[in-house]
């Protein structure tokens, strides 16, 4: 095999296998317009890294930029519309650059969540400070190569970080101001292996002492049923079932739902959160607040399921709030920071040296059922992992095929 800059340059690629890359995609729920940015990639390392000229993929790319339009039923890299500004600004600050504006209403058409869009937002910015200019339109892959280098080799950033810096501004260009780009000639972050953070059975015992009330419960519920702290705090009604003791977890990471256990020792604590979630649902209803957030437009489906306690939050916040994409007033669930303050708090209580935050009960769930014999597809499920290798990370140097393993002092010690 053949190398070039450390890239092998023999990969084959021809007309049928790009075509049938694209329907793959198409399967796993994958939009017109990512489908183009995939197309695009591979003329792009066509021309770049094997330089041929063949296959020619202009139909393909053309087919799906009328598929991207059709869906849109605009111009596939057409700002949004004044209509669409309008709906989907919400309270947008009005001193951002234009191109800003209008990638975060394009966020906001293709339903990325409030996180991504302060991410990329962020890296834009941070991209615009580093080259000067917030006329982005004037740069291209060498500006942004040149801006990943720096981000590895002085600010020293993970590859994940460096990874989701190219994400924005691939984005912003390629979708947003309709540049097409090619191959990012840039010096990659060095990944690196780590071990997640992990307590003991002991150590949570001794955590648990110090949370009271839903802090007690959302405790309970990440560490007992493997759940993200996001994905504890987005909990509805409709979401929990008593009868067969599950939880289902709606619009995880990556957009999946999946099943988990509902731990038993959880079970009263949580219909008493319900009933506090119910009084503020009545109460909210009674003062003309009923509507809640409704994900994808589910709020025209059925416009009176806000009136429905089902839809409503298991955490809701003491206080309503206007939301900054509508700007309609309403009541949200509780905001990240309250549980991360107090489980700081119990970690210092506790005098538990080790640097976790509450994302580490999730990995104590993991291991621990590793550890109680459970198998790795099972876990793999219950943590709603797409790649088993991720679940794999959780199998920590413990136990070995039914033998304890010691350290050899301590057997040059024990004889």
């Amino acid at each position: 095999m053949n190398f070039r800059n450390g890239l092998a340059i023999n990969l084959p690629i021809n007309r049928n296998s790009v075509v049938k890359f694209s329907q793959s995609l198409l399967k796993n729920g994958a939009p017109a317009w990512q489908r183009l940015q995939a197309v695009r990639a591979l003329e792009c390392y066509r021309d770049r890294v094997l330089q041929r000229s063949e296959p020619d993929l202009t139909d393909v790319i053309l087919t799906l930029t009328q598929l991207a339009r059709r869906e849109r039923n605009v111009d596939v890299h057409a700002p949004p519309t004044a209509e669409e500004l309008k709906k989907l600004q919400g309270n947008l600050n009005k001193g951002e650059s234009p191109w800003i504006q209008t990638m975060r209403s394009e966020l906001r058409v293709l339903h990325y969540s409030m996180d991504t869009e302060r991410a990329y937002v962020r890296w834009v910015k941070r991209f615009s400070k580093h080259v000067g200019s917030e006329s982005l339109e004037q740069f291209d892959e060498q500006d942004i190569g040149d801006f990943l280098t720096t981000l590895a080799v002085e600010g020293s950033v993970s590859p994940s970080t460096q990874n989701q810096a190219q994400s924005s501004l691939l984005f912003v260009f390629q979708c947003v101001i309709g540049k097409k780009l090619g191959f990012l000639n840039a010096v990659r972050a060095r990944k690196t292996e780590s071990i997640p953070v992990w307590f003991s059975r002991s150590e949570i015992e001794k955590l648990l002492e110090h949370f009271v009330g839903e802090h007690r419960l959302m405790f309970l519920l990440i560490y007992g049923a493997g759940l993200r702290h996001k994905e504890c705090r987005r909990l509805r009604v409709k979401d929990i079932c008593f009868d067969e003791q599950h939880i289902v977890v709606r619009d995880g990471k990556g957009a999946k739902d999946r099943i988990t256990f509902l731990p038993t020792q959880a079970v009263s604590e949580l219909k008493r959160q319900i009933s506090v979630a119910k009084y503020f649902h009545e109460m909210d209803v009674e003062q003309g607040f009923a509507q809640v957030y409704m994900p994808y437009a589910l709020s025209k489906k059925y416009p009176n399921a806000c009136r429905e306690l089902a839809w409503k939050w298991i955490f809701p916040s003491r206080q309503r709030s206007r939301d900054k994409r509508s700007g309609i007033a309403w009541r949200h669930h509780i905001g990240a920071e309250q549980f991360t303050t107090t489980f700081k708090r119990a970690l210092r209580l506790s005098e538990i040296l080790k640097n976790g935050v509450p994302h580490s009960l999730r990995h104590s769930f993991a291991t621990h059922m590793i550890e109680g014999g459970a198998d790795i597809q099972t876990v793999q499920k219950l943590m709603g992992h797409k790649d088993v290798k991720t679940t794999l990370g959780y199998v920590h140097v413990t136990e070995k095929l039914g033998v304890t393993i010691h350290s050899p002092i301590d057997v040059a010690c024990g004889n």
